[in-house]
């Protein structure tokens, strides 16, 4: 079987959850880390912003805004910034990911006295127990290797009463936004993604990633287990993508 057979093969097993999962997340995003941005904003014609500020606002970080907080599965560090850039923000933002080439690409966007960017594994944190108060996933949980102990290892590092807001892809109710999401995310989105970035198989992961991860409302169970409370989603953009929020109790 050709390389492309290969990697779609990978892409498949990735997406479901399989063994292979870490190594393959950390390599295809620090393969695209370079146009990883323009892509985003290209992709979702710049939707994705608007949905960034939303999950900032649920942070609620005006409570303790000169306290530490966590951008989790970070990326090129969009919203460390975006909120590190909030008026009336006082804190600083720990950026963790463990894909450094995607660190690397958001070097730069603010000081480190704002932003400290982190290499790190959301399953495996260098960070003490209660010490952040606040933290935010954007794009990013879907590709945890194992989504129970990420969501555990979240809990662990906030302080009690702090939020954990996640945005993320979901699957659109109406059925006709549903068919053109899907037309969209499974064809024209890994055509141009590929285009661009040079890597083919990196855009054919994503819409397979969304497929094979939990429902909002199988979402909401897994951080109730995972020890959160007053946890509840809202849709966004017709339920192409959606918000959690949990708190520590």
């Amino acid at each position: 079987m050709g390389a492309l057979g290969s990697e779609a093969e990978l892409a498949d097993a990735a997406a479901a959850g399989g063994a292979e999962k870490r190594r393959y997340v950390r390599r295809i995003f620090s393969e695209i880390a370079p146009r990883y941005d323009f892509l985003n904003h290209l992709l979702s014609a710049n939707i994705d912003r608007a949905w960034r500020r939303r999950a900032i606002r649920e942070l609620a970080w005006e409570r303790h805004p000169d306290g530490i907080y966590l951008d989790l599965c970070a990326g090129t560090l969009d919203v460390a910034v975006e909120l590190s850039r909030q008026p009336g923000f006082a804190g600083t933002v720990v950026g963790a990911d463990f894909a450094e080439p995607m660190l690397r690409a958001g070097d730069g966007k603010a000081p480190r006295r704002t932003v400290v960017p982190v290499a790190a594994d959301a399953v495996q944190l260098p960070l003490a127990d209660g010490a952040m108060r606040g933290a935010v996933v954007a794009f990013g949980i879907r590709n945890v290797a194992d989504l129970d102990a990420g969501l555990a290892e979240t809990f662990r590092v906030l302080a009690p009463g702090a939020r954990f807001v996640i945005l993320e892809f979901s699957r659109p109710r109406s059925p006709v936004v549903r068919a053109l999401y899907h037309a969209y995310f499974n064809h024209v989105l890994p055509f141009i993604g590929g285009l661009v970035s040079g890597q083919r198989t990196a855009y054919r992961y994503l819409p397979r990633s969304v497929a094979h991860f939990p429902t909002e409302s199988e979402l909401a169970r897994h951080m109730e287990w995972a020890g959160f409370r007053r946890v509840r989603w809202y849709p966004l953009t017709q339920g192409i993508a959606a918000v959690h929020v949990g708190e520590r109790p």
